[in-house]
């Protein structure tokens, strides 16, 4: 057994399991937070009903997320102490930042988001709604430029073996980390916006709570569109175009670019294989990645042929989420476009065969959240810090390959039964649907 595959497997297994979950907090509380502004502005009791009801599912999913994402950062000290000891200056302080003054930010506010209506003023209670919303998107900031900073390292010097920090800004603020937490954030809210378009769209398939429904879809919608285009542009895009600049190997691989061209090809369709690298059966269009890149059709672009083999990433994987992630991106706009068109149109609520399709698409921006991730950290293999530090030289020699099996299977074990009971908590709540319209308002 392979004690650094299956150390990589488990933070896989942990990482992948935790991240269905804040793009769901994210998103929905930026939602909440319209419904909880737009019942306290206008004074309607259908907005409110929103907030409560989808406030709940945003507490299961919450304190799921919490209990699998302390299990994610306990494996730096056990599976991973080499990269610990040698990222420790740097790595610590944006995680010791999370925790401080984001994550306790948004659980104390969520207490009293959750039980704090009708008992205290609604500024208070719409303020609690905000720093919910606010508190978990800065959270999702220094995760992603502690991540950031393993993809493009900047703001620090080796010393006795060690990463130490010359400048926090630097380090922080490296050339991926601002469009890489916008292309994310982005995503949370598409997310947050298709869990509320398929809960309403199954209400309105049951012709139940319609009203909730409709006002829930309506919102859900404009949000899902105008977010599903954000993210394949500019985010996606200029995303993109960060990594063709600062990990050109990343980059090749994901776009399928195995030898170096002048005016280099998009590959729309392809079969990848490893070994050897090439394309089957491929579908292109010429110049075109040249141009998205850098911005001219004739511009060069570096292929896998250009670095050494022990540095080129895992081929299949990498160009497969990528392009799966590209798939799903065009067809939550697409999707979100003919809803919108409908909703326009007055005929929205009764288009079923939209609806069921809104139902279904539940979990993809999930898919297409994970997909990117994968993206992104298998194509920056075998460096876990780009340039400064390999996979290999990064776990802990003291850690047997059989304790990180034992652990592995123990996880997978938890984790299945932790993430079944997600699963019966929200399908039962969503049955259940919203509680009945009390006639009772929170104090002035």
């Amino acid at each position: 057994m392979d004690a650094v595959l299956l150390a990589r497997l488990q933070f896989a297994l942990t990482i992948g399991f935790h991240f269905f979950f804040p793009p769901i907090t994210i998103g929905l509380s930026w939602l909440i937070l319209i419904a909880e502004t737009l019942g306290w502005k206008r004074n309607e009791a259908v907005y409110v009903r929103i907030g409560t009801f989808f406030g709940k599912i945003l507490g299961l999913t919450f304190a799921v997320g919490v209990a699998s994402g302390i299990v994610m950062e306990f494996q730096f000290g056990t599976n991973w102490a080499e990269f610990s000891k040698f990222v420790g200056d740097i790595f610590g302080a944006p995680l010791a930042a999370e925790s401080v003054f984001a994550f306790f930010l948004e659980s104390v506010f969520l207490g009293l988001f959750l039980f704090g209506r009708n008992r205290v003023s609604r500024r208070v209670h719409w303020f609690s709604a905000l720093m919910v919303a606010v508190g978990s998107t800065l959270s999702a900031f220094w995760i992603i430029a502690a991540n950031s900073w393993q993809q493009t390292p900047a703001g620090f010097v080796i010393r006795n073996g060690r990463a130490e920090l010359t400048s926090f800004s630097e380090a922080i603020f490296n050339p991926s980390t601002i469009i890489r937490y916008l292309h994310t954030v982005d995503a949370c809210l598409i997310s947050g916006a298709f869990l509320m378009s398929g809960v309403a769209a199954y209400y309105l398939l049951r012709n139940r709570e319609r009203e909730f429904a409709e006002t829930s879809l309506k919102m859900a919608v404009l949000v899902g569109l105008v977010a599903s285009l954000l993210e394949v542009m500019p985010f996606g895009h200029e995303h993109a175009r960060q990594v063709a600049r600062t990990q050109p190997e990343k980059f090749a691989a994901i776009e399928g670019l195995y030898t170096s061209r002048t005016g280099a090809p998009l590959v729309i369709f392809a079969y990848p294989t490893d070994k050897p690298p090439a394309l089957k059966a491929p579908v292109e269009i010429p110049g075109l990645l040249s141009l998205l890149a850098f911005g001219d059709m004739n511009a060069p672009v570096k292929g896998l042929d250009q670095f050494p083999y022990d540095e080129i990433p895992p081929l299949w994987l990498t160009f497969v989420s990528f392009h799966n992630m590209v798939i799903l991106g065009f067809y939550f706009i697409g999707i979100m476009a003919i809803a919108a068109l409908k909703l326009y149109r007055g005929t929205l609520w009764n288009s079923k065969p939209v609806l069921r399709a809104l139902l279904w698409s539940i979990p993809l921006p999930l898919i297409a959240c994970q997909l990117g991730w994968i993206a992104a950290e298998v194509g920056r293999q075998p460096w876990i810090v780009y340039h400064v530090l390999k996979t290999t030289d990064a776990v802990s020699y003291t850690v047997t390959a059989g304790e990180i099996l034992f652990s592995l299977i123990l996880f997978t074990a938890i984790y299945c039964c932790l993430g079944s009971l997600y699963i019966f908590l929200l399908v039962r709540k969503i049955r259940q649907g919203p509680a009945p319209e009390t006639g009772k308002e929170a104090v002035a």
